[in-house]
């Protein structure tokens, strides 16, 4: 097991992120605190109302935490051992989820709230100076609103497929901004998985286009960076043509590169103080300063300042090959207990989509497609493999390539919803469309919406 120097950083923590698309550090402003529903006035006000928006989507509560751990959670049969006292987090665990847990309760406030920033941002486009700068402000905020739908729709409703995506109910599209008083006229029912998805492939193929000519804040998310939630997207719908050409967008772009090593992937802070890595796509940004992140809290051993809550077990560890270096990249805590070496550092930027998924993507889609489009799925699959340490497979059929894509992608959120896509269960008592792998509405939300349809089961 591979040891660090832990470090002991002395500040004052405040709960607060902005984020990374590709370069330098974006602009940590005062007025991303912009009151959500204040009314903007200049240009200035919108332009700080969308960093707020990045602000709100890289919270712990929703991309900086949430959206990870929830999932990987979920999706345990064994690989994992959630050792926390937190019951919010046990639920998710066990698979036994209350609709009063305060832990859903607070991914879907935070993802709504963040909503209705980037919904007031894109109704005041006009205060913007120039189109060019109102196309970039739109693709910014669009990006978010469709990423934030797309994580919503995958944890509170049915996975596409399962049923009649027409009928099964989402999540309610809120595509307008809410402003005090709230009144009746903002209680809206769930809009259904279909709907949900038209909207959301809306929002990122606009910020896709709006955004191929720059964006308007330093470091804010690119073209490409849609174009990788797209993939995400399309892979969910098996819609593998489409996936495989999004993904294809982000590696011919020549943007982004695979790290030589697998480690210079995560932990940027101790990597290069803070530089994303040139694999990452998308990064949410967790400064010194002002910001914290809930993956090392969960995921790390107190040796790094985390809970140590969520630890590897022997199952886990036993499905590399010999010789992956994705199988040394874990530590024994000072408890001795076993944990991903992905997140120990505090300050270290949350990698959201990175360069290796697109290889993925593209070898699948690929492969289902029953196409060549940029490389074979062999030499795609194999690249991740040289990486990692190990030998070039002779064929990749299906199989094989999932497997690359669990052990590549393992604690980055993304393993429970392709267990659920592909309709692979999760273990021998728990099918890939069990009611209790879907999160409840918030009971909260249900007692002020009565328009709001509860999930089965709950």
């Amino acid at each position: 097991m591979k040891q660090y120097f832990i470090r002991q950083v002395a500040v004052s923590l405040v709960a607060g992120v902005t984020l990374w698309g590709c370069g330098n550090q974006l602009n940590v402003d005062p007025v991303q605190s912009v009151p959500e529903d204040k009314a903007l006035q200049t240009a200035s006000d919108v332009k700080g109302a969308l960093v707020g928006c990045y602000d709100g989507f890289g919270s712990n509560n929703f991309a900086s935490g949430a959206i990870q751990y929830t999932p990987d959670l979920l999706a345990d049969d064994g690989e994992i051992r959630f050792n926390g006292t937190f019951a919010t987090l046990l639920q998710y665990y066990q698979k036994a989820m209350l609709a009063n847990n305060t832990q859903v309760r607070d991914t879907w406030t935070s993802a709504y709230s963040t909503i209705n920033r980037v919904n007031n941002v894109l109704e005041n486009l006009s205060k913007l100076d120039t189109d060019a700068e109102r196309a970039a402000a739109e693709g910014e905020a669009l990006f978010l609103r469709g990423t934030i739908y797309f994580n919503l729709v995958r944890l509170f409703a049915r996975t596409w497929g399962d049923g009649d995506n027409t009928v099964n109910p989402g999540v309610p599209l809120v595509l307008k901004s809410t402003k005090a008083p709230i009144t009746s006229e903002y209680s809206i029912p769930r809009n259904t998985v279909a709907q949900v998805y038209t909207q959301v492939i809306a929002d990122l193929t606009k910020a896709e286009t709006d955004l191929k000519n720059g964006k308007l804040t330093t470091d804010g998310v690119t073209a490409e960076g849609a174009a990788a939630i797209l993939s995400r997207v399309y892979l969910a719908q098996g819609e593998y043509a489409k996936a495989r050409d999004a993904a294809d967008r982000v590696i011919q772009s020549g943007r982004y590169a695979l790290e030589i090593e697998f480690g210079n992937v995560f932990n940027d802070y101790v990597n290069r103080k803070g530089v994303p890595s040139r694999e990452a796509i998308f990064s949410s940004l967790i400064t010194i300063q002002d910001g914290t992140n809930d993956l090392l809290t969960y995921y790390g051993a107190s040796d790094y300042g985390g809970r140590g809550d969520i630890r590897v077990q022997s199952k886990h560890l036993a499905q590399y090959e010999q010789g992956d270096i994705r199988g040394d990249f874990f530590y024994q805590g000072s408890n001795g207990q076993v944990y991903t070496q992905k997140y120990i550092d505090q300050f270290s930027n949350v990698t959201q989509v990175r360069l290796a998924e697109m290889y993925l993507t593209r070898a699948e889609g690929n492969l289902l497609a029953g196409t060549q489009v940029g490389d074979t799925p062999l030499n795609d699959v194999n690249l991740i493999r040289e990486r990692a340490g190990l030998a070039p497979l002779k064929t990749a059929d299906r199989t094989a390539i999932l497997k690359e894509r669990k052990l590549e992608l393992m604690f980055e959120g993304e393993l429970l919803h392709d267990l659920r896509r592909t309709k692979r269960n999760i273990s021998s008592s728990v099918a890939y469309n069990a009611p209790n792998l879907i999160l409840p509405i918030p009971q909260r939300e249900i007692d002020v919406n009565k328009l709001l349809v509860q999930n089965q089961g709950y």
